[in-house]
Parts: C-alpha cells; sequence; structure tokens
C-alpha cells in the first residue's frame, strides 16, 4: 500500500476532526458559569474579596500582645574614659592617690532585651478598627456578587446577539436561495422572450444585495463569537453553538417589585456595608479624645567583659498616655469622618432611587417586547401572504417585477424581526432580573454569590 497516496486523506481527516473539535454546544447556563468563574473580571473581583479578608486579620491583630526581641554584639576601640569620680575609696588619713585603680580594658560588649506589651485600652479604636474591616469586607464582598451579576448580563446580551446573528444568516441563505432560484427562472424567460431583460438584471441584482447582507452577518457572527469566547476564557478558534430553546418561551410572567430589587441588589448591600465601616470610621476618630492604657513587660541583659555585667533585670508595668493638644485638634479629623459617612449615605439614597427607576424601565422594556412580538408575529403572516398575492399578480401580468422583489424583501424583513423579538423578550426578561438583583440566582451556578 503506497503511503503517500494515504497522507492527503489522513491529513483531511485531522482537518475535520479539528473543525469538528472547534464546535462548541454551550447552553446560557454554562456560559454564566463560565463568566463568573472563569473571566478576568471575575477573578479580578474574587482576588479583591481575598485581599479584603486579609485585611481584616491583620487589623484583628492589634488586639493581640506584642513580643519583641532584640540583641547585639559589639566590638570596640580601646576607649578613652575620663571618670569625674575616683573609683577607688580614700585611705583613712585622707589621701586617695595612695589607692588609686586601673581601668579595665574594654573592646566588647553585648546585650539583650525582651519586651512584651498589651494594649488594655486605646479609646475604643481597636475594636472600631476591627468592626470597619469587617464591614469593608462584606462591602466587598457583595461587590463582587454584583460584579459577577453585571458579567452575567453582559453574557446574556452576547448569547442573545449571537443569537439573531445566526437566525440572521440562516434567514438570509434561505432567502437567496430563492433569489437564486428566481434569476434561474428569469433567466430561462427572458431568452424565451417572455421577459424584459431589465426585469432579470433586477432579480441578479438583488441577489447581488442579498450576498453582500450575507457576508455582513456573518462577520457580525464571526465578531460576537469572538467576544463571548475571549469573555468566557474559551480555546481560540471556538465556534459557540446557541441553544435556540431559550428564545422559544415568550409568555414569562416576571414578578418582580420595587421593593424587592432594593431588599436584594448586591450594589445596595455593598453601600450599606460602606455606610457601616465609614460610621466605625467615625468612632475610632473620636477615639483620640481618650487617652491610651497599656500592659508592658520587659527584660534586660547586658555584658561589657572585664567591666559590667547586668541580668536578672526584668520589668513590669503600666504605661498611660493622653495627648492633650489632641482635644483641639481632633475636632476636625472627626468632622472629616462624619463628612465621609454622610457621603455614604448619600450615595446609598442616590442609588437606591436609581434602581426604583431601573426596574420601572425594565419592566416596561419587556412589556413593550412582549407586544412588539406579537404585531411582528402578525406581520410575518401578512408578509408572506403579501407574497403569495403579489407572486401570483406578476405571473398573471398584472404587477410588474419591483413589485415583487419588495414583497420578497418585506416578507424577509418581517422574519427577521420576529426571530429578533423573540430574542429581545428573552433578553428583556433577563434585563428585569438583574435590575432585581435575581439574575444569578435564576441559574444554576457552581459558584453564587
Amino acid at each position: 500500500m503506497n503511503i503517500k497516496k494515504l497522507l492527503p486523506v489522513s491529513l483531511l481527516l485531522l482537518s475535520a476532526t479539528a473543525l469538528h473539535a472547534q464546535q462548541r454546544q454551550l447552553s446560557l447556563d454554562e456560559a454564566i458559569n463560565l463568566a463568573v468563574t472563569k473571566s478576568t473580571e471575575a477573578t479580578l473581583a474574587d482576588t479583591k474579596v481575598a485581599t479584603s479578608k486579609l485585611e481584616v486579620d491583620n487589623v484583628k491583630n492589634n488586639a493581640y500582645p506584642s513580643l519583641k526581641l532584640s540583641g547585639a554584639y559589639l566590638r570596640i576601640t580601646d576607649p578613652t574614659i575620663n571618670l569625674k569620680a575616683p573609683l577607688g575609696s580614700s585611705d583613712s588619713s585622707g589621701d586617695s592617690s595612695s589607692s588609686g585603680s586601673t581601668m579595665p580594658s574594654v573592646n566588647s560588649a553585648m546585650y539583650g532585651m525582651a519586651s512584651a506589651g498589651l494594649p488594655l485600652f486605646s479609646g475604643f479604636k481597636i475594636k472600631n478598627s476591627i468592626t470597619a474591616s469587617e464591614n469593608a469586607y462584606k462591602a466587598e464582598t457583595f461587590n463582587a456578587a454584583n460584579t459577577k451579576e453585571q458579567l452575567a448580563m453582559q453574557t446574556i446580551v452576547l448569547y442573545t446577539n449571537l443569537y439573531k446573528a445566526n437566525q440572521s444568516v440562516l434567514l438570509i441563505e434561505e432567502n437567496l436561495k430563492t433569489a437564486r432560484q428566481r434569476v434561474k427562472d428569469f433567466t430561462a424567460m427572458e431568452q424565451n422572450g417572455l421577459i424584459a431583460r431589465n426585469d432579470l438584471l433586477k432579480s441578479q441584482l438583488q441577489v447581488s444585495n442579498t450576498e453582500i447582507v450575507l457576508e455582513d452577518a456573518k462577520k457580525t457572527v464571526s465578531v460576537i463569537n469572538f467576544q463571548l469566547t475571549t469573555l468566557l476564557h474559551l480555546p481560540e478558534g471556538t465556534q459557540v453553538a446557541v441553544n435556540d430553546a431559550y428564545f422559544k418561551n415568550t409568555n414569562v410572567n416576571p414578578a418582580v417589585t420595587e421593593s424587592d430589587a432594593v431588599a436584594q441588589r448586591n450594589d445596595l448591600e455593598a453601600l450599606r456595608y460602606a455606610e457601616k465601616a465609614a460610621e466605625s470610621n467615625v468612632k475610632i476618630a473620636k477615639g483620640d479624645y481618650y487617652p491610651t492604657l497599656a500592659l508592658s513587660a520587659g527584660y534586660v541583659y547586658l555584658n561589657v567583659p572585664h567591666f559590667v555585667e547586668l541580668y536578672n533585670a526584668a520589668n513590669a508595668g503600666i504605661s498611660v498616655s493622653y495627648d492633650l493638644a489632641g482635644i483641639f485638634k481632633n475636632k476636625k479629623k472627626v468632622q472629616a469622618a462624619e463628612s465621609r459617612r454622610l457621603e455614604q449615605q448619600q450615595q446609598l439614597d442616590l442609588a437606591t432611587e436609581n434602581v426604583k427607576v431601573q426596574v420601572q424601565q425594565s419592566l416596561e422594556n419587556y412589556n413593550l417586547a412582549v407586544k412588539q412580538n406579537k404585531v411582528y408575529a402578525e406581520a410575518v403572516t401578512q408578509a408572506a401572504e403579501n407574497y403569495r398575492i403579489v407572486k401570483d399578480k406578476y405571473d398573471n401580468g398584472l404587477v410588474d417585477t419591483n413589485d415583487l422583489l419588495e414583497a420578497d424583501v418585506d416578507q424577509l424583513k418581517a422574519k427577521l424581526n420576529e426571530t429578533f423579538s423573540r430574542a429581545d423578550i428573552t433578553q428583556r426578561f433577563y434585563e428585569l432580573l438583574n435590575t432585581s438583583g435575581k439574575l444569578t440566582n435564576s441559574f444554576n451556578l457552581t459558584q453564587n454569590k
């Protein structure tokens, strides 16, 4: 058997396998799950939460006792020591010169120190600092959940747009097939003298225009597919196959209220905890009005060979400090902290108002999409019937080619509008869930808020 003859066949099989491997049937649930777990933005949100948790642990360490050890061994030169007081005592006659002492030779020294401290009272700063950091951590947790909620919505929009683009390609290809068959029929009729050449040219021009529209639709599919696979961190070259089942059900009655949205939105919950953290920061600033009290203990060892040795020098006690000038200086610090707390409160009030507006707008958009779908569904039937009538009239010579081609274009537009409107209902429904804070909870995700 000639291996060289089999090589092209093998390459074709490998290419077909590779193309098949690049196709991926992806449900909307799977896409959202990838978005909230694998995307760069979701990973960054999780990292911020982990960092905030470490900051909480770091602040809590301030309440624990401190223990420090230090020591040194030093080599020194021969020092010149001039003592103002004599080292030896004078004799009974009062002559000190006869009993003088010689200074020892000092060329090294070593010492070791250990100190421990425990804060007893610091104007409630430690307690309030821990509370502030815990509230900041909770705020960051809800910020991350809100980020994933928006990522889920972004995925839904891309998934819906990909469905629209794919359906556009299918409908345009179907229309193009009909248009090409019309050109064949018109070519035969023109050759038999049944129609003018101008009518054939018009049908050929429609084919060319439809081909241009088809290529643009394919480009749109490619662009949206790339955006979706990039967001989800899918392998390069993956072609996402959309599940059409998500866009079939148009009879959904969403139960959403403004009160539910205000209570469940993650971004509002993050602002609430940020406000609590700001309240704790006000208390921290006020802590400077109080004195600080700490328990301390230590031990010292000192050895200078031939000169002095110090050990068993332990100490323990309580230290108190109070910055009297801070009573006057701290006023502005407290006012600044209170102003920041007020900012957080006003941001929460503003965000709450915006959420109510978003819910109302999303509900109106959903109701409009449902109504538009009903109109577009009727338009499809009307356009099909209009094309049938115009085609019958054209066959009987009652209308010209322009009317026939226009009716064909109207039929394609009606089909596209009806398909898009079904997708819009799905997207508007999920937008309504998003504005009410229920979006990610409506999917079966492996990682949730």
